[in-house]
């Protein structure tokens, strides 16, 4: 009896390696065709190495290949209606055609991220906790537009306040129990605050001690734990401390990461834990540490208490700001070759930055924005000045450097507080938008501030001049996207500031689009 149940689980073992082994050769040649959906999702490649998903979580695509329910619901500001948003075809991609229709004309925030595992782990609006109140904002549905497929889709754009949790979970790790877990990020979207997790964390949303959270945190912040560099990077959040080696301080193993889509991994067993990365769009994983838990009290054994955390710390310190685009928690430890097995799925579905045409008005579309003031400023575009992040119009030129090219050129995506209006990205600075702030124009990440939907849309208008396009200000309908004295406000015609000025108003409110530099 023995020897056949050790003969049933060896079988068991040989073919779930095989799987693992086979769908990783196939996936690594999928990348030819990445408008197709993969036949087999990431937690079907842990399922076959034995280490099954016990929370999946996407807005952008199905992590199973049979899965055909909701990814993820969003509630619209002009009815609070709610709807779910689901998939273009069973294991395939998000049906972002439903968000656009059903958001149209006003603004949606996203309420609920589905888990697509049995265990019904979603996340939804997070409550307030130890570091501070609550509940957090929601997400902004359209902030975050990719392709995956070559479809269109969305991912979670977290601003600072912003947060997503699970205190009643099924299924996930407690204690010291084995566990594994990975996140693809936009690598660009980071800073040094509290902290931008997903993963394992307090059940009564605050801090509970050393070694009660195991979650991935992305980002530059040296208050514990930090790598090689300048950052951002890949670390562990095992509270009280981030680690991206076996001790608090300096690990020089782990190195600065700043993929436009990263894969970001780690997992955690008895006195053992790893953290692995790579880029998303291409190529392997690196392993960052792989050792022994901290030797700092507390950490070995773990005292995880398995709720799930999306964009805040586990006291829901909710100062930190990053894009999450998809992730899974798994019950055991998973192996490497079961981890690249699921990096080439990813690789191979073909995350993109989401710019799909040039030099029009269009959602997707890569443009610059030249002046039409004469005689001055006909060779002059709007562009954004890298060393105080101030928008400005200066003269771009073929002979121009990379750089001022690249400041000089624009994502038009849908507008954040009204998506018939347009906000303007910047394509060198994935994640920040235009907007003004005491009527001058800044790129910056979204604050987390009620405004700042607002201070970034603009509804285009026919020109002023009778020529191109003007920019009529959202939350300030008699101002308009203006140059004065080459500095970039939104401006009246006519009214007490300088940059109100009626001289040339027109011309200066009035807009080409024009192919883009970059």
């Amino acid at each position: 009896m023995i020897k056949k149940q050790w003969m049933r689980r060896a079988r068991r073992a040989l073919l779930a390696a095989g799987a693992t082994a086979a769908l990783a050769a196939g996936l690594l040649t999928a990348t030819a065709a990445p408008s197709q959906a993969a036949t087999q999702g990431p937690c079907d490649l842990y399922a076959a190495g034995n280490t099954p998903c016990v929370a999946a979580h996407s807005t952008t695509r199905a992590l199973y290949g049979a899965y055909n329910g909701p990814l993820y619901q969003v509630k619209r500001a002009s009815d609070n209606a709610t709807k779910d948003i689901g998939l273009l075809s069973a294991g395939g991609y998000a049906d972002a055609a439903q968000q656009d229709s059903f958001c149209a004309n006003t603004s949606c925030v996203i309420t609920v991220i589905y888990d697509q595992s049995p265990k019904g782990n979603n996340l939804t609006q997070a409550p307030g906790g130890g570091a501070a109140g609550g509940p957090d904002n929601l997400a902004n549905a359209v902030e975050a537009p990719v392709t995956v497929g070559g479809h269109k889709a969305y991912g979670v754009y977290i601003a600072p306040g912003t947060g997503y949790r699970n205190n009643n979970t099924n299924g996930i790790a407690t204690g010291d129990q084995p566990e594994g877990m990975y996140a693809i990020f936009n690598g660009k979207h980071f800073n040094g605050g509290c902290c931008f997790d997903y993963g394992n964390a307090e059940t009564n949303n605050l801090d509970t001690g050393n070694g009660h959270m195991e979650a991935l945190y992305f980002g530059n912040n040296k208050g514990w734990g930090w790598g090689s560099g300048n950052g951002p990077w890949v670390m562990a959040d095992l509270e009280n401390g981030l680690f991206s080696g076996v001790n608090r301080g300096l690990n020089s193993g782990n190195p600065s990461v700043d993929h436009r889509f990263l894969t970001a991994m780690l997992k955690g067993g008895a006195n053992q834990w790893a953290l692995r990365g790579g880029d998303a769009q291409s190529g392997g994983l690196s392993t960052f540490y792989n050792g022994i838990r901290p030797t700092a009290s507390g950490y070995n054994p773990m005292h995880k208490e398995g709720a799930i955390i999306l964009g805040i710390g586990g006291d829901n310190s909710k100062w930190a700001q990053g894009t999450f685009y998809e992730g899974v928690m798994t019950q055991g430890y998973p192996s490497d070759a079961t981890e690249n097995a699921v990096q080439a799925n990813i690789t191979a579905v073909g995350y993109d930055g989401g710019s799909t045409s040039t030099g029009t008005l269009t959602p997707g579309s890569r443009i610059s924005l030249k002046a039409t003031t004469s005689p001055c400023c006909t060779s002059h575009y709007l562009r954004h000045n890298d060393a105080d992040t101030k928008v400005v119009i200066s003269n771009i030129t073929a002979g121009s450097s990379a750089t001022d090219k690249a400041d000089a050129t624009w994502i038009v995506r849908a507008g954040l507080a009204n998506t018939s209006c347009l906000s303007f990205e910047s394509v060198d600075k994935p994640g920040q938008f235009l907007r003004h702030y005491n009527y001058q124009l800044y790129l910056n990440f979204d604050d987390g501030g009620s405004n700042f939907a607002k201070d970034a849309t603009f509804c285009p208008v026919a020109g002023n001049s009778g020529v191109g396009t003007s920019f009529q200000s959202a939350n300030f309908p008699t101002k308009y996207l203006r140059h004065y004295n080459y500095t970039v406000y939104i401006a009246a015609n006519g009214g007490s500031n300088a940059w109100d000025s009626t001289a040339s108003w027109a011309q200066d409110t009035s807009w080409l689009t024009a192919a883009p530099w970059s």
